[in-house]
């Protein structure tokens, strides 16, 4: 059982916990003596650490993705809290429960799938809704859909932030589709829940977050569609027309050649998406970074690698900010699309990842069933990578 979490641990205090390692490498002092630097996680964000003493011995005692006890001191340092460790020794997994480990949406996952479902419902073209309906009924994809995360490193980065985002974008197409009649308003929701849809085989959460195999040679936006076309080809009448259009907003969701999109959008529909798409992705992402750093005595956050800047947070302006009047509470409200993962005292069985083999999780093959007949998932990677992610 794990002592305390990262959350819990403020400046100066003496650590004595088991993490698990994200990252792990050697760097130089300017005068020449040797050091590590560390990512050290559990669910309740993760943490710098520091190893200036006995290097070279310490080093061969663990690995990233291990778990370890470790032992030193917190330090805040540029505003940025970091763990000073003295003693570092690695711990059998055996030992461990994972669910200590791995971020976790604050939505329930019943609770997301109901979402889900409910939105299906909703869709009034019938050959948009089977094509939901026939994802929605698929246990296997469902299972995954939950579990993943969004991203490796730039939003929703914890267990169920795949589905969240989905949904998250979907409640945007919505509320978009609601003040502008011209747009389709079940292509736009359609896509919004299935835009992402190849992450399910891009991405893995053994222990860490990182991409598999056929997610570094293929992406998700590609499996993504392929995904599409496997559904659509179970139906010979499958109207073309929507299977292109379907296909179009796939493959430009992420906007423009740069960011990894094979196509840009040049549908109404396909602009929307891809903006309501970015949207939800940034505002978690910067809402969780600022999140991170509550202990900051500064009005700025410390750099942001993959956003390229520095974010205006005051203390006495977190979390909500001026005080508004709550609208009316409403039954049919849909959820915020809070960034927060769960805190420590959400149940365990909801955090641990699933050990099973999946067709959505296989080798790379010639055609799409044959690419996901069973590959792995697991979920953290390079700027290159990590900024087009979303």
């Amino acid at each position: 059982m794990k002592k305390s979490y990262i959350e819990d641990i403020g400046e100066r205090d003496s650590i004595d916990s088991i993490f698990l390692v994200r990252d792990k490498n050697m760097a130089m002092a300017k005068n020449g003596k040797p050091y590590m630097n560390l990512k050290l996680m559990d669910r309740s964000g993760e943490v710098d650490g520091r190893i200036w003493d006995n290097v070279d011995e310490l080093t061969t005692l663990f690995n990233k993705d291990d778990f370890v006890h470790v032992k030193g001191k917190a330090n805040v340092f540029m505003g940025k809290m970091q763990f000073i460790v003295t003693s570092i020794t690695r711990v059998a997994e055996e030992q461990v429960e994972l669910a200590d480990f791995l971020p976790v949406s604050a939505h329930a996952p019943e609770e997301m799938r109901a979402e889900f479902k409910s939105m299906v419902a909703h869709i009034a073209d019938p050959d948009y809704r089977r094509i939901l309906e026939s994802f929605g009924a698929d246990e296997e994809f469902m299972h995954l859909f939950t579990k993943a995360p969004a991203a490796k490193s730039m939003h929703h980065v914890y267990l169920g932030g795949l589905l969240e985002h989905s949904l998250c974008v979907a409640r945007l197409a919505l509320d978009v589709s609601a003040r502008y009649p011209q747009i389709n308003r079940d292509l736009l929701v359609c896509s919004a829940l299935l835009h992402d849809i190849g992450k399910v085989a891009e991405l893995r959460y053994a222990r860490s977050f990182d991409y598999t195999d056929v997610g570094k040679l293929i992406g998700h936006i590609v499996l993504g569609v392929e995904m599409l076309e496997e559904k659509i080809r179970e139906w010979p009448d499958f109207p073309q027309h929507k299977a292109m259009l379907l296909k179009h907003m796939l493959l430009s969701h992420h906007g423009q050649y740069e960011y990894g999109s094979p196509k840009r959008p040049k549908t109404l529909e396909a602009v929307v998406l891809n903006f309501v798409d970015d949207m939800d992705a940034k505002i978690n992402g910067i809402s969780l970074h600022i999140e991170r750093e509550q202990l900051n005595p500064s009005a700025w956050t410390s750099y942001h690698r993959l956003f390229d800047r520095y974010f205006y947070a005051p203390a006495d302006e977190l979390g909500t900010g001026i005080e508004q009047t709550p609208p009316a509470a409403s039954e049919s409200a849909p959820p915020p699309c809070a960034p927060s993962i769960v805190s420590k005292n959400k149940p365990a069985e909801t955090n641990i990842p699933p050990k099973r083999t999946s067709r959505y999780q296989a080798p790379l093959r010639t055609s799409l069933g044959e690419q996901l007949a069973g590959a792995t998932l697991d979920l953290f990677g390079s700027r290159e990578e990590g900024q087009n992610d979303h």
